[in-house]
């Protein structure tokens, strides 16, 4: 509530509290906005002429926020235009003084009830986008159903998860199917991709920022930790964080508060955390690049994906869910020698990859059709020919008919992809299935350059 008459403040808060109410006061509008700022208010009292800030401009500032309170306008009699004036600005009603304590006391129920209401409706639409958006897991394969047992297992808990393989294996679908799963699902699912962002942004869109922060932080913007609030905060390609972050998100993960950037007041969160790596964790702690105390934090419970190359089993019915997911209501039929060449690819890219060849099989097909022809060559290869997974890679004269090195095979399919498109790195990400930033670290680790 701000009010500036003292006496009536205190009269009011007094009356308020015994008909039930939770009340904080303050005298002006600037002090008004900074009870906003440490605590969730479901309606604002606040006077029309006051000094620093009137409640006119409280109003407008107010309604700036992200889900602001109800606010009553609570006026003299000469300013009973200047209230309907606010109401049309989002007031939700307004008092003349002098008015009965019974009458502020029914106003405040109704608004409070109409803030409930609409954070409910909001809830639940998120609620229906979330489901909508994240699609059921499909499987056949023993390895998957024991996945999905762990998921069972861990969801209703507030353990921090750490999910494990290689890129394209589904890793953000487990996220999803975790929060689904758990006591939170009705709070918000977050995610960020660790590796999107340059260093100096990745800061303020975890934690957020104050207005002033920094040029061009016109006003405060809550981060994803804060959204967060009450719900999962997913951390896609976590091992990407830089050194500085790394200490911020630990400490921030143990105590539950951080600090936006620029604010000196600390953010009170309880949000649950779920972390996801395509990288060897071994090597990213034994290197120094990740944080060891970060890894036993976020690793509370770990599950490991397989690619899909060791569970060929569950290539055919993720190729009839994702054909029915791009061809919606027509959903094309797949030719049998198409769906053998499917499974006998080792498919690199896994889920992601193959969900690509898909679309673009789909965009090629003739009557509803798929055949071999619509397939990429290096799917299509005959069964005896020494191959690397993309194509333009064979085995040199005289190689030896032995498997060679993962990390080998990797580098090869890699460089082909390369070649094929004139050393073009995001069509070459696009091929093998894979995001620009992934890429970029194989070129960096495999010390790919082009050569002159």
């Amino acid at each position: 509530m701000a009010e500036d008459e003292a006496n009536l403040r205190l009269v009011l808060q007094k009356e308020l509290e015994r008909a039930g109410h939770d009340v904080r006061v303050a005298a002006d509008g600037e002090a008004a906005l900074k009870l906003l700022e440490e605590s969730n208010v479901d309606v604002l009292l606040t006077d029309i002429s006051m000094p620093r800030m009137d409640g006119m401009e409280l109003l407008r500032r107010v309604h700036q926020r992200p889900n602001p309170p109800e606010v009553v306008m609570l006026t003299g009699h000469a300013t009973v235009e200047t209230a309907i004036e606010a109401m049309k600005l989002g007031a939700y009603d307004y008092l003349s003084k002098p008015y009965h304590i019974t009458e502020l006391d029914a106003l405040v129920k109704q608004a409070a009830e109409k803030r409930r209401l609409r954070v409910d409706n909001q809830r639940l639409r998120a609620q229906i986008e979330r489901k909508n958006a994240a699609p059921e897991i499909t499987f056949v394969s023993e390895a998957m159903r024991d996945v999905m047992h762990l998921v069972e297992r861990v969801a209703p808990s507030d353990t921090s998860v750490l999910i494990t393989g290689e890129s394209g294996t589904g890793k953000e679908l487990i996220a999803h199917a975790i929060h689904r799963l758990s006591r939170r699902c009705e709070g918000s699912f977050v995610d960020l991709n660790c590796a999107a962002f340059q260093e100096t942004l990745l800061e303020s869109e975890l934690f957020g920022y104050e207005a002033g922060a920094f040029s061009g932080a016109k006003s405060r913007k809550l981060g994803l930790f804060e959204l967060a609030d009450g719900g999962t905060l997913f951390l896609d390609e976590v091992t990407e964080l830089p050194a500085p972050l790394q200490s911020k998100l630990l400490r921030a993960i143990e105590t539950q508060t951080f600090y936006r950037v620029g604010a000196v007041r600390k953010v009170q969160v309880n949000v649950r955390i779920i972390a996801a790596t395509n990288r060897d964790i071994n090597q990213v702690t034994g290197d120094g690049s990740f944080r060891s105390d970060l890894l036993y934090r976020i690793n509370g419970f770990q599950i490991n994906l397989l690619p899909l190359r060791e569970r060929p089993e569950d290539i055919e019915p993720l190729t009839h869910r994702l054909l029915g997911d791009l061809a919606s209501h027509n959903s094309p039929e797949i030719a049998a020698d198409a769906m053998d060449a499917l499974r006998s690819y080792s498919w690199p890219g896994n889920v992601r990859q193959l969900r690509n060849v898909l679309e673009r099989a789909v965009l090629l097909s003739n009557d509803n059709r798929i055949t071999r022809a619509e397939l990429p060559p290096e799917i299509v290869a005959p069964a005896g020919a020494p191959a690397f997974a993309y194509a333009g890679v064979a085995a040199a004269p005289g190689q030896s008919a032995t498997t060679p090195p993962l990390r080998e095979v990797e580098r090869q399919q890699i460089l082909a992809a390369l070649e094929q498109t004139n050393w073009h790195r995001g069509k070459t990400a696009e091929i093998l299935g894979i995001s620009p930033s992934t890429l970029y670290r194989r070129l960096r680790d495999y010390n790919l350059t082009r050569r002159a």
